[in-house]
């Protein structure tokens, strides 16, 4: 191929290599020159332009582009017209992309003007989802360049194809032990049915046995006999040992194991059976989370009727650090020795618009305004530094609290919601805090005792990293953070809090029955405000007593 500037009378034919704007004329890259270009380009007054003229035995770029594309394209794999030297690849149903990582690897090795470059492998696709792309880098290869590129596509025909979705019924057991209760295993079976969507896959068997290995047995046995074909099995607990209750049960019914552990986190303590000819998956324990994890990966894969090999788990180290387990003990190192040291965190930024126009944190109960009450409250606890985070009448708060040893943090987003006073709150705790219980300006009733029982069940070395007040089963505040969630809760949007993380993480939540109301009554009405203020003179409903 040649390439140079040439005067446009002698670029008949060739193609134009960078778009031209000039006194009304626009010719874009990629143009074959005509007569009507040449015309065009000596009214606009330019001498000379950059081509690239093609030569025998090159073969233009679309060309090229889509003839590898369809050598390297299928099962499920549609190859859209080639443009501009790409030829784009897109999934003809849903399914996951299954590609020849070394045969990709030759294509790409032949020559660096032809590439293809896809998705990653077993990657979840849905219908239409482009999967792959080749693109020609010039605007033509030699013939003998593009000869040799399809000669290592068909050598590993297909080097990408689409699995579709093929298991449509499957089976879910869940084993018991004391003090797990039915709304986590309710939970679990939500998220795993929004797993299942996208393969157009349901839950045709549900059982609920005992965390015992002759339980599980009958359990697996009914399941398989229902015609389901993949059973999942999450277990109250962890499974610690190919000799423990869930292996043991799959052996039992005259199955086998394929592999424990899988080097992905979150997702390591999996186990990969099959039983009466069909797949058996021992959950993790993240696997009751919807957040990605091991589990997503393998669950895929079977769902499209693909095997899962111990060979295939084991090749799954690199990438598989998805992300930072905040259950996960920390450094020695870097941990503080008690792990307990507690900041507070009182949020008086709101504008009170439930109100109709006072600003509720400065109403006052018993002669103190409410958010002196609460910073009050928080001081009298173990917890340091108190740090109340203001928006709304600033000034004003401040006034307010004159004389208490606080520290402020003004968001000055008020108005866009709750997020951003978590935020600016966080931001301006010391790095030495271990965690932080997060304090409503509004809530009079929460005191020093519910604050101080909150602190004292917080304990990250044994996964007690989030505590909440739950009075008569209903879970309400102040909440208890584990610092390993400040990054999290740093990244909220909008008037939303954080309760969403609590039921992303349940492992790491803890919970502390209190008598009363109180950890649940806030005032954002001048009703609510009356009728606390009936309660707290009266002395009948105090949170922590």
């Amino acid at each position: 191929m040649k390439f140079g500037a040439v005067a446009p009378a002698e670029a008949k034919g060739a193609i134009v290599v960078h778009s031209i704007r000039s006194s009304g004329l626009v010719l874009k890259k990629g143009t074959v020159v005509g007569d009507a270009e040449i015309k065009a380009l000596a009214a606009a007054g330019i001498a000379a332009i950059t081509v690239a003229r093609l030569e025998p035995g090159d073969v233009s770029e679309d060309v090229a582009a889509a003839e590898i594309a369809a050598a390297v394209a299928g099962e499920g794999v549609h190859v859209d017209r080639a443009f501009t030297g790409r030829a784009n690849l897109f999934a003809e149903s849903a399914g996951v992309l299954v590609v020849d990582e070394a045969g990709i690897d030759r294509l790409n090795e032949v020559d660096p003007d032809i590439t293809l470059a896809t998705l990653e492998a077993f990657a979840p696709v849905v219908v239409g989802k482009m999967i792959a792309t080749v693109k020609i880098i010039p605007f033509a290869v030699s013939k003998e360049a593009r000869d040799r590129a399809l000669a290592a596509a068909r050598a590993a025909v297909p080097l990408v194809r689409l699995a579709p979705y093929r298991i449509r019924k499957v089976g879910v057991i869940s084993t018991v032990l004391p003090g797990l209760a039915d709304k986590v295993i309710d939970k679990t079976l939500r998220v795993t049915l929004e797993r299942l969507a996208p393969a157009q896959a349901a839950i045709v068997a549900e059982r609920r046995v005992p965390h015992e290995t002759a339980a599980l047995t009958r359990a697996l046995d009914e399941v398989l006999k229902t015609g389901a074909e993949l059973v999942i099995v999450f277990g109250a607990s962890a499974i610690a040992d190919k000799r423990d209750v869930i292996p043991a049960a799959v052996e039992a019914v005259g199955g086998a194991i394929e592999h424990f552990g899988m080097p992905v986190d979150p997702g390591n303590l999996m186990l990969v059976a099959s039983a009466a000819g069909r797949p058996v998956l021992g959950a993790p324990g993240c696997a009751r989370s919807p957040k990605e994890n091991g589990f997503d990966w393998i669950l895929a894969r079977l769902l499209c009727g693909l095997p899962v090999t111990r060979r295939d788990i084991t090749g799954m180290g690199v990438g598989g650090l998805l992300m930072e387990i905040v259950t996960r003990p920390q450094p020695r190192e870097i941990a503080q020795p008690a792990g307990r040291h507690v900041a507070a965190i009182v949020l008086a930024a709101g504008r009170s618009t439930r109100m109709g126009g006072p600003n509720k944190l400065l109403a006052e109960i018993g002669g103190k305004p409410l958010v002196r009450i609460a910073a009050e409250q928080a001081l009298a606890t173990r917890a340091r530094p108190v740090v109340v985070v203001t928006g709304h009448q600033r000034g004003e708060l401040e006034a307010a609290l004159k004389g208490l040893p606080v520290a402020f943090a003004h968001n000055p987003d008020f108005a866009e919601g709750l997020s951003g006073s978590l935020k600016a709150g966080i931001a301006a705790l010391p790095p030495a805090v271990d965690g932080a219980i997060v304090c409503l300006g509004d809530m009079p009733q929460v005191d020093a005792a519910l604050i101080d029982r909150l602190a004292a069940a917080f304990d990250p070395e044994k996964g007690a990293l989030v505590v909440v007040p739950t009075t008569a089963g209903k879970r309400g505040n102040p909440v208890v953070w584990s610092r390993r969630f400040f990054a999290d809760l740093a990244r909220l949007e909008g008037d939303v809090g954080a309760r969403h993380l609590i039921g992303s993480y349940p492992e790491a939540v803890v919970e502390v029955a209190v008598e009363g109301r109180g950890a649940l009554v806030d005032v954002d009405t001048p009703d609510a405000l009356r009728a606390v203020k009936a309660e707290i003179e009266k002395g009948r409903v105090v949170a922590g007593e």
